[in-house]
């Protein structure tokens, strides 16, 4: 899996590095991930560590399942890792706790492996990113942090404002824009969000930009008007540039816990999700949710936020994500 911006950009060019610099990064995202995870990290442990640990003993099991439901990992990926942890302690496999955190770390980080890539797919020209997700969840801050990398790894950009309810979200998503070198498209407010979006493709096309990155307004998934909306965009996009959505990403705010779930079941069900943006992780308990999402959904984690500075947005790893979550100290 990715572990830099250099690496999360699929340009479609071959692209690697040394052995060397991969395992620092990675080493380097496991420290800030950890760092990150704190909080889901002490309420995990204080829930395990009222239990000695005997692989023969059914509380120890109970007390695990309680701890990942605690911390969001959903019913269907707890119970598939307390199977799998179960199994291998019959078959003489745990005798330790440092050995149940190693092989818990393990189990969950495969189950959050992507079937697919899971990169951020750059490759067309220009290639665009629809992104979605409700009012608070970091959604104008990551574009700006997402054309930001752009930049950084050489590639042009456009930004395109389709929320046309919130002025300040307007100036705000310009603002970043600004800051990001990229070019800005927008509309007045009250405009045909559709539009704007059609209109930010053909700019890039006509300016030979590479990448357009479309925003759209925050909405409740229950609001079936606004997710049609959000449906009608999509179907503009591939209109004025054939194959077009690229990649779907929704933003879910991780301190929303389970109801972050239910947003990405039914945003995925509107339209194509392909990635999801985890912001707040910083700021939760319950940062099992990326596991939740991963595990139920099959959609990949692409990026995970922890914090408010621009290299607080990074490539999600799902080894440095569980081992900094369930790994031994």
């Amino acid at each position: 899996m990715p572990t830099s911006w250099e690496q999360m950009f699929n340009t479609g060019a071959a692209a690697s590095e040394p052995e060397q610099v991969e395992e620092d990064e990675r080493r380097g995202l496991f420290a800030r991930m950890r760092e990150s995870l704190s909080k889901s990290r002490r309420a995990m442990t204080q829930q395990l560590t009222a239990v000695m640990f005997d692989p023969a003993d059914a509380d120890v099991w109970e007390r695990l399942e309680e701890a990942l439901i605690y911390a969001d990992c959903g019913v269907a990926a707890t119970v598939t890792v307390i199977e799998r942890l179960e199994a291998e302690a019959d078959a003489g496999g745990l005798r330790t706790p440092e050995e149940l955190s190693e092989r818990l770390a393990a189990i969950v980080a495969e189950l959050m492996r992507p079937e697919g890539d899971a990169r951020i797919d750059v490759s067309h020209r220009p290639s665009v990113l629809l992104m979605t997700g409700v009012n608070g969840t970091g959604k104008t801050t990551s574009i700006g942090k997402i054309a930001h990398h752009l930049r950084e790894a050489g590639l042009t950009c456009v930004i395109g404002a389709a929320d046309t309810f919130r002025a300040a979200a307007g100036e705000q998503l310009e603002t970043w824009a600004e800051r990001a070198g990229a070019d800005f498209v927008s509309s007045q407010s009250g405009a045909d969000p559709a539009a704007v979006a059609y209109d930010s493709v053909s700019a890039a096309q006509s300016r030979g930009r590479d990448v357009v990155i479309v925003d759209t307004a925050g909405r409740l998934h229950t609001q079936e008007h606004l997710m049609e909306e959000l449906r009608k965009i999509h179907r503009v996009i591939g209109q004025r540039e054939p194959g077009a959505p690229h990649e779907v990403l929704l933003t879910i705010d991780a301190t929303t816990g389970q109801n972050g779930l239910q947003q990405a079941r039914l945003f995925s069900e509107a339209v194509d999700v392909t990635g999801i943006v985890l912001t707040k992780l910083d700021g939760t308990a319950k940062g099992g949710i990326a596991l939740a999402i991963a595990h139920e959904l099959k959609i990949p984690v692409k990026l995970v936020g922890v914090g408010e500075g621009l290299e607080d947005l990074r490539p999600f790893d799902a080894e440095s994500f569980a081992r900094a979550l369930f790994g031994p100290e």
